[in-house]
């Protein structure tokens, strides 16, 4: 019988924060992509509870957690990361985080660095300028107008989205699920609430170029932290050609890319997933995180060679 997944809330500076908890064992933070939910993750929580404490949390300003008129930047998001773990007496964990959960994954381990063991990357944002037109669209001026449209019509199309996804996956295309997930970020922009959270977040981060906001310039310190990067071949949202970037700049980590799954591997193809990420658990030691270290990898060069550190 699998270990039973509890929904749980928690008050954290005023705001309404819901997750889901699941097992025992090691902490696992898993975060959700941006218009997403804790559902996301629902195909895999089972399997990884079996042997790890399993949080889900909603985003604030997604699914269940308040949706305030606040901060929605990846430096505020990492912090409330930081404060629910503490709430929960959970001092460490590894970060698994998909789209905006991976950006989030990467800040909480360069703002928190003791508080991370492992960081797992799902079609992570922060790691190039890349990105579909439809969210650079959503950035520009009067895209308010839009979203609130569509969100009008959002119940027959998501109802659309998922016959087509039965029909899809019965026949064997592809990408139909991202078309289903398409579906279902639109139904969570049904209230005015959410939409402004979505778009104070998308604005944060996106501009009409694409990603502003990145990681690359700090990846180097990834070599202190066992990395896991998973991709789907056939991502539509932010290409699979990322995972390479990762590959280049950090050797160290382990880089899976699922040839024949989109923007949500961990949905397409759950059980490889939690193959991987299981295996990744299995066979690397958590980081073990020190001053001295953590001062020398920031003196460091862009070439890797050390510079003097004053004492």
């Amino acid at each position: 019988m699998p270990p039973r997944q509890v929904a749980e809330i928690r008050v954290v500076h005023g705001h309404r924060r819901a997750f889901i908890r699941a097992g025992s064992g090691p902490a696992l933070l898993l975060l959700h992509g941006i218009g997403n939910n804790c559902s996301t993750w629902s195909g895999v929580i089972d399997r990884l509870a079996e042997d790890y404490t399993v949080i889900a949390p909603d985003l604030l300003g997604h699914g269940d957690s308040d949706k305030p008129r606040g901060d929605y930047s990846i430096a505020a998001y990492a912090n409330g990361m930081r404060d629910l773990l503490t709430v929960l007496d959970i001092e460490q964990a590894t970060v698994v985080g998909h789209s905006l959960g991976g950006g989030i994954a990467l800040q909480f381990a360069y703002q928190f660095p003791e508080r991370c063991q492992r960081l797992a990357l799902v079609g992570s944002g922060g790691l190039g300028p890349e990105l579909s037109a439809g969210l650079r669209a959503a950035t520009l001026p009067g895209a308010e107008l839009v979203v609130t449209a569509l969100t009008g019509v959002s119940g027959p199309l998501r109802l659309g989205f998922q016959m087509v996804e039965k029909v899809g996956r019965t026949a064997g295309w592809k990408r139909v699920g991202d078309l289903a997930q398409a579906g279902e970020a639109l139904w969570a922009l049904k209230d005015v609430e959410a939409r402004r959270a979505f778009l104070r977040t998308l604005r944060g981060v996106v501009d009409a170029h694409g990603q502003a906001v990145t990681a690359l310039d700090r990846l180097y310190l990834a070599n202190s932290i066992p990395m896991l990067v998973v991709w789907g071949g056939r991502d539509p949202i932010v290409p699979a050609q990322h995972a390479d970037t990762v590959r280049e700049l950090v050797p160290s980590a382990r880089v899976e890319v699922f040839s024949g799954a989109g923007h949500w591997p961990h949905l397409d193809e759950p059980g490889r997933f939690c193959d991987v990420l299981l295996d990744f658990m299995a066979t690397t030691e958590p980081a073990s995180h020190d001053l001295d270290s953590w001062r020398r990898l920031l003196s460091q060069n862009l070439d890797g060679v050390p510079r003097p550190v004053r004492q």
